[in-house]
This record gives C-alpha cells, sequence and structure tokens, in this order.
C-alpha cells in the first residue's frame, strides 16, 4: 500500500473523529440560537407595548398640562375676586388645582420612567439583534464544517483539477445549502408550525363551546378554516420555493410567468417575457436550469441594477434552447468584475449561473457597461450528442 493512499486514510479517520466531535456540540448550538431568536422576539414585543404606552402616557401629560394651566387661572381669578366667590368656592378651586398638579407631577414620572425603559429596551434589541446573528452565523459555520468534512477526500484529491478554487465553490455550495436549509426551517417555524398550533387551540375552544356556546363556536369554526387555508397558502409557497411543481404539470412557460407576476407585484419593475419555439418537451433538467438562471437574474436586477424595464427572450430551435435577460438598469465593469473573480470575492451568483450551464454543456456570458444596462446569455444544446445524460 502506498504511501499517498495511508495519508488520504489517515486524512479520512482525523476527519470522522473531528465530525463527531462537532455533530455532538452542533444540538447545544441549535439551542442557543433559537434561544436567542426568542429573546429577540420577547423584547421587541415589549419594547412595541412600551411605545405604545409611552405615546399614550404623552397625551395624558399634554391634557392634564392644559386643565393645570385653566385650573391655576381659576384659582388666580377666584382668588382675586373672592368678594364675588364665597369660601367653598376658592376652596374647591384650590383643591381641583392641587389635585391636577400632584396627577400631572406623577403622570410626568411615569412618562420619565416609560422612556428611560424604551431606551433600555432598544440597546437589549440591538444587542440581542447582534447575538442572534452571531449565533445563526456560527451555527449555520459548523453545518458548513460537517457536510465539508463528510465529503469524499478520495474523490477530491484525485477528479479536481484547480484543488483551491474547486474547494472554495464547494464551500461556497455548502453555504447556500446550509442558508437554505435555515430559511426553510424559519419559515416552517415562523408560519405553518405556528399555524398549526394556533388550529390545535381553536379546534379545543370550539369543542368547549359546542354545547354552550353554538354561535360563538360556529364564529370560531370561521376563524379556524381561514387559518387552515392560510396555513395551505403558505405550505404551497415554501413547496414553490423549493422547486415549482408546475414545471412538471403545466410546463416551463406558464411557470416563468407565475413567477414573473409574482415579481412584479412584489417589485416596481417591468418585466416583458418573450418566447419562440415549442417548450413542451424540453428536459426536466433544463427546464429548472432555465428557471433558476432567469429567477438568480431578477433577483440580482432587484437588488442591483435599479432597474425599471426587463425584457426576457427564450428561443428553442433544433438544437439549442437560448435565454436572454436585458435589463436598464445601472450597469457595471465587466472588466473589473469578471465571473471567474467573482468567485474569491465571495459572490455566488455568477459562477452558480455559470456551473448550471456547464453541467449541461451550455454556454452562460453576460455582458455590461456603466448605465448602459445588463444582459445575461444562455444556450443550451438539446441534440442527444451534446445532452448531458449522454457524457463520458
Amino acid at each position: 500500500m502506498s504511501d499517498s493512499v495511508l495519508d488520504v486514510k489517515r486524512i479520512n479517520q482525523i476527519l470522522n473523529e473531528t465530525i463527531d466531535t462537532i455533530e455532538k456540540n452542533r444540538e447545544e448550538i441549535f439551542e442557543i440560537t433559537e434561544h436567542a431568536r426568542r429573546e429577540c422576539k420577547n423584547i421587541e414585543e415589549e419594547l412595541e407595548k412600551v411605545k405604545i404606552r409611552v405615546n399614550e402616557v404623552v397625551d395624558e401629560v399634554d391634557n392634564l398640562d392644559l386643565e393645570d394651566r385653566k385650573s391655576r387661572m381659576k384659582l388666580a381669578t377666584v382668588s382675586k375676586n373672592f368678594q364675588i366667590y364665597n369660601e367653598e368656592a376658592i376652596r374647591k378651586a384650590y383643591e381641583k388645582a392641587n389635585d391636577l398638579r400632584v396627577l400631572l407631577t406623577l403622570k410626568r414620572e411615569e412618562e420619565r420612567t416609560l422612556i428611560e425603559k424604551r431606551k433600555e429596551l432598544e440597546i437589549r434589541y440591538k444587542e440581542s439583534l447582534v447575538v442572534l446573528e452571531k449565533a445563526e452565523k456560527i451555527n449555520k459555520q459548523v453545518g458548513v464544517a460537517i457536510e465539508y468534512l463528510k465529503g469524499n477526500l478520495d474523490d477530491i484529491l484525485l477528479a479536481v483539477d484547480d484543488l483551491s478554487k474547486k474547494q472554495y465553490l464547494g464551500i461556497k455550495i455548502i453555504e447556500a445549502q446550509e442558508e437554505e436549509r435555515q430559511r426553510l426551517a424559519r419559515d416552517i417555524h415562523d408560519g405553518p408550525a405556528q399555524s398549526m398550533a394556533n388550529i390545535l387551540v381553536k379546534a379545543e375552544l370550539c369543542e368547549r363551546l359546542i354545547d354552550s356556546d353554538k354561535d360563538r363556536a360556529k364564529h370560531e369554526l370561521v376563524n379556524l378554516k381561514d387559518i387552515a387555508k392560510g396555513n395551505l397558502k403558505s405550505i404551497r409557497k415554501i413547496i414553490y420555493d423549493l422547486r415549482p411543481m408546475s414545471l412538471d404539470d403545466l410546463g416551463l412557460v406558464p411557470t416563468l410567468e407565475r413567477y414573473i407576476y409574482n415579481f412584479e407585484k412584489e417589485n416596481e419593475i417591468h418585466v416583458n417575457l418573450n418566447t419562440l419555439g415549442d417548450m413542451n418537451n424540453v428536459e426536466s433538467v433544463i427546464k429548472i436550469a432555465v428557471f433558476r438562471i432567469m429567477q438568480e437574474s431578477l433577483n440580482n436586477i432587484e437588488k442591483h441594477s435599479h432597474a425599471k424595464n426587463v425584457d426576457i427572450r427564450i428561443e428553442k430551435t433544433l438544437t439549442r434552447l437560448n435565454l436572454i435577460v436585458d435589463d436598464d438598469g445601472d450597469g457595471f465593469d465587466i472588466s473589473k468584475n469578471p465571473i471567474d473573480r467573482d468567485l474569491h470575492s465571495g459572490g455566488f451568483g455568477l459562477i452558480s449561473m455559470k456551473e448550471r450551464a456547464e453541467l449541461l454543456n451550455g454556454k452562460f456570458k453576460i455582458t455590461s457597461s456603466p448605465g448602459m444596462g445588463t444582459k445575461v446569455y444562455l444556450s443550451i444544446p438539446l441534440s442527444e450528442e451534446e445532452n448531458v445524460h449522454e457524457g463520458e
């Protein structure tokens, strides 16, 4: 057995021991992250209540201050014209002015206390956000480390031509996967999971009310139905974000049209889609690639370009499927931001689109210049000899 094989086995042994140690502590890290998230949410809710109360007390202080001035003016008038007012009227005017002064002092003290509490909660909330961000970052990094260490080092050593670039790309892919898992966990926790808990509470309430208060039970059942509908809508959105089922059920073009419709509703950007050719027989793997590259292109446009209009053209010929995404945004100097450099500068959007195209033996290109917008070109072969499934 060669020294290189022994080295690989020893490295894999070390990796397995490292993975076991990290995985034992990952659950505790996850609990810390969830605790930080709950603490952040609790402080946010308490801060909102204090803000509402501060506004109420400020209004009360203003009203009491106005009444106090009026009562003091009344007392001054009564005291000045004592020959007109009797002793009882003077006494009442004095007591009212004194009571208002005491109440105003107490309210001002309450206002001061609440404002101090609001400031304290705002500081705590900012600090809790920092803690949560750090906890999520550590949790993600641990997940990335575990997944990356679980990789087959033998295959990496044998298959990677440019080791540093491929390792970095692997880390970026795993980071994207970990971020997607965290996003999915948050979406389920904040949406369907809480809705299901609410459904259980409503169901128990209806069970108790069904014999004693049928009208209220009926009202609660209507609310229960609305919650279930909202929950179903949230679950469908999560599934759609993972992989649009309409790609298989309706096809590529209807799925793109639906995504563009929702994109236009959420952003002040007009998108024009033109298609040429029959897209019904396009392979599933190609449909997914076209959808994801268009999705990533629109995300980049929304985040960076300040574009108002986007033209998307999809053309299917006998041998190729071509996609062009053209926007009228700010554009950028492509010589200063080449795709190959995007990998090591921390970006993953462009390199992920390029990798998708190359996996299908396709071509991917971006043209742009400052003030002239950006064009994304994608061309994927459809002929059997070029198809990725007929590879070597």
